[in-house]
């Protein structure tokens, strides 16, 4: 049976973690007033458990007369509530000892933490439950206004008496004084909360934009109120006098990137001409219905969000009550007095228990999304209010055990007949190495990472670490660590068959011209199976990571969010991939395959530009995500960053210097410009990206909340990460091994690349996690389309 400290620590929210009841304290002062109590009566221990059942049963008569009336005896203890003196101030509760106990000190001490922990709960659950009635009054609103907006398009249409669709979208739109995001683009500390992704993810899940007959019914019970939009004559929306509406729409796409930039330039421009004729009118631009579709989008995330965090209430009031009833339980047999009934009274009445007004609004949130999102189908919106977790099949471990050992028995074939044929070793000419190993290299290089990533993914929830919650993936896109090893053992159980078919054929006399469009075949089954558009083999999945990849390549015209530049770190490391990858295509594309001319890429300068250009895409693509970042948000950490990028782009322009000239003055070039760039990324690392390398910490050369419980496992992880990042040595040194193709070599520093970014995954995510839990943030912030400002 598993003990209860192991279900509340599996069960409860792991960012809130530390405004929980802290059982495993309670338990502690618990066991000293336990071995306390025994040193002092263990001579006595025969008859005090003689006359504990009596004395009981007379304390228990004492509270009752013969009449039957209650008397006002308050039992062993005696709990005091001081209710506070202003609105900023909570109850607090304090237990009084009324009886003695065989320890009193101890037992006060016990108490006192009891009355600790209890006053933590209330005033935590009274905070978020402020924040999220706060949210929900402005959601409401926000719902609103969205209604009297779609009925003013609608009294548009019917006043010019059009039916058509196109016109409807487009000539159709209402003139309303509004604040788009690119006229707020330059307000940083507001765009650093939007996380506009999450409502993109609802509607590629199937949420689509309502039509306005929805809101019909709603629109009905809107009309007359005061303060929200009035529709006039010709479908203008005005407001109250004292009412100016705004709307923020994120700069999420290519479109409102360019516009945004536009807008600011075109701002430039007014602020420098003294014309007041060149001046627009301020304020006034035609709200249309892809806004209105936006803002519908930043609601519906909201409302989920929102119901999301009340969801987190509810289960913080269980466990937290769960907890109080166990340990109160524990001192009753501990100390056979019965404690439990009165303390559990104050419990039961106390603010965080007693409170009613989560409950109300999630009731009330249910039912808004049910008839304005879903079309009063209730199963369809609680699919995505309480989205279901994909549950672990068993079929998948059997087919990862399965694919595991297929893949150890046919690379242990594939290793010993190419020892045996001689392939990897030092030749002049090695057709082989030149053509086919490269895709090898390739295919062991992405999967080993993603072999890693599953490992990480493993090891974060093993330590209660809300993978997707920071990285925003939805139910349908987030991948187990079981499904990664499938993909990982399955892909490359078919990448070593077919390569020990092909060298098995190549042993028995075929030529290479007929065999070499074999490794060719595969790379482009892969590729296929990627961007296939049916629901097979992790559909969701694979869109979600071409939708990425998009993001990364068109840099910085889409709004980074934390999956995207943790995506581009890890491109970083795949370089060599990259460079294999474009080598390939070129030996395929060209043909060259089939005259066997491996060295016409490399004789091409297109191909060679290319191949540098190659060599610099993830520093640059991770840059650009840098300097976004910076626009939207305004911290110049990023600037920071950015330098960081530019100096690893300055280290592999030296590196391809001295590619072209080995020369003394590019050798020190490049020691100079590596070391410096190795320095800046250790600090990096160390220090921004693991929160490491805290001079005042608790923890020396540590954080002062860690994770892992072995601190020896973060010096080693640092020391690791040193010398693995030292690894651009070997192109000064050129480290080789005797009879061993230098391919090979490149491999294997390749994949102690690979190595070194999965050991930091782990650790860039751990303070991330920390970071979230230090500001009790479990749930995103989404933002508000509109923004309604009152004038005094």
């Amino acid at each position: 049976m598993v003990k209860f400290s192991k279900q509340f620590e599996g069960q409860l929210i792991p960012e809130w973690k530390q405004a929980f009841v802290d059982y495993c304290q309670l338990k502690k002062e618990l066991k000293n007033f336990q071995l306390l109590n025994n040193v002092n009566n263990t001579p006595n221990k025969q008859d005090h458990n003689a006359s504990s059942v009596p004395n009981y049963l007379i304390s228990s008569l004492r509270k009752y007369s013969l009449f039957g009336h209650h008397h006002t005896d308050h039992g062993p203890i005696q709990v005091h509530r001081k209710f506070g003196s202003s609105a900023g101030k909570e109850d607090m509760y304090e237990t009084e000892l009324v009886e003695q106990f065989a320890d009193a000190e101890a037992a006060k001490e016990f108490f006192s933490c009891l009355d600790q922990q209890l006053n933590k709960v209330n005033r935590f659950y009274e905070m978020k439950e402020t924040e999220f009635m706060e949210r929900g009054d402005s959601l409401i609103k926000q719902m609103n206004i969205l209604l009297e907006l779609k009925s003013a398009f609608k009294q548009k249409q019917k006043n010019r008496g059009g039916s058509s669709e196109d016109s409807y979208k487009e000539d159709q739109s209402i003139s309303c004084t509004f604040r788009n995001e690119e006229n707020s683009v330059r307000s940083r500390a507001e765009q650093e909360e939007m996380q506009g992704n999450c409502t993109d993810d609802l509607e590629k899940n199937g949420m689509s934009f309502s039509e306005s007959s929805q809101f019909d019914e709603a629109e009905k019970s809107m009309k007359g109120e005061d303060g929200k939009l009035r529709t006039l004559s010709g479908g203008n929306v005005s407001f109250q006098e004292k009412k100016n509406v705004k709307i923020n729409i994120p700069i999420t796409t290519p479109s409102r990137t360019i516009s945004a930039i536009s807008y600011l330039l075109k701002e430039d421009l007014m602020n420098q001409s003294s014309s007041k004729n060149n001046v627009p009118e301020s304020g006034k631009l035609h709200l249309n219905k892809t806004n209105l579709h936006h803002a519908e989008k930043m609601i519906k995330g909201g409302f989920v969000e929102l119901y999301k965090g009340l969801e987190y209430l509810k289960v913080y009031r269980n466990l937290n009550m769960l907890a109080f009833m166990k340990i109160l339980k524990k001192f009753d047999k501990v100390t056979g007095k019965q404690i439990l009934p009165i303390y559990l009274k104050i419990v039961e009445t106390s603010y965080f228990n007693s409170s009613d007004k989560v409950m109300k609004l999630a009731d009330e949130i249910e039912e808004l999304f049910v008839k304005n999102f879903a079309k009063d189908d209730r199963t369809k919106a609680m699919k995505y209010l309480r989205p279901s977790q994909r549950k672990e099949s068993h079929v998948v471990t059997f087919f990862n055990g399965l694919f595991t050992g297929c893949f150890l028995a046919l690379f242990a074939g594939y290793v010993i007949m190419a020892h045996i044929t001689g392939l990897y070793r030092r030749q002049p000419n090695s057709v082989y190495m030149e053509t086919v190993y490269p895709i090898f290299s390739m295919f062991s290089l992405i999967f080993l990472h993603l072999f890693l990533y599953g490992c990480n993914i493993f090891a974060w929830r093993k330590t209660r670490i809300n993978y997707s919650f920071i990285f925003e993936l939805g139910p349908t896109k987030e991948l187990k660590y079981k499904d990664v090893f499938l993909i990982c053992t399955m892909a490359m159980t078919a990448v070593v068959g077919i390569m020990l078919l092909h060298l098995t054929m190549l042993t028995k006399g075929y030529s290479y011209s007929q065999v070499q469009a074999i490794p060719g075949l595969l790379l482009l089954v892969f590729l296929l199976i990627l961007f296939c558009p049916f629901s097979i083999i992790y559909r969701s999945s694979r869109y979600h990571f071409l939708c990425v990849i998009r993001n990364i390549v068109f840099s910085p015209l889409y709004k980074v969010v934390m999956f995207d530049f943790f995506m581009a770190d890890q491109l970083c490391s795949q370089v060599p991939m990259l460079r294999n990858l474009e080598y390939v295509a070129c030996y395929y594309i060209t043909g060259s395959y089939k005259t066997q001319d491996y060295g016409y890429c490399m004789r091409t300068k297109q191909y060679r530009d290319l191949a540098y250009a190659v060599s610099f895409l993830p520093y640059y693509w991770r840059a650009m995500q840098c300097a976004r970042r910076w626009f939207d948000e305004g911290k110049t950490s990023h600037l920071v960053n950015l330098g960081k990028y530019v100096s690893a782009m300055l280290a592999a322009g030296a590196r391809v210097a001295y590619e072209k000239d080995s020369g003394v003055g590019y050798q020190c070039l490049l020691v100079i410009i590596s070391s410096a760039a190795t320095l800046y990324q250790l600090y990096w690392d160390f220090v921004k990206d693991w929160g490491l390398l805290q001079i005042k910490s608790n923890n020396p050369w540590l954080r002062n909340e860690l994770i892992l419980r072995r601190k020896f496992i973060y010096y080693f992880c640092m020391g690791l990460n040193l010398v693995l990042r030292l690894a651009w040595l070997q192109t000064v040194l050129h480290l080789s091994f005797e009879k061993v193709d230098y391919g090979v070599t490149s491999l294997v520093l390749a994949a102690l690349e690979v190595l070194r970014r999965g050991m930091w995954n782990f650790f860039r995510l751990e303070n991330e996690h920390l970071n979230n839990a230090g500001k009790f943030r479990a749930v995103k912030t989404v933002p508000l389309p509109f923004q309604v400002d009152e004038e005094e």
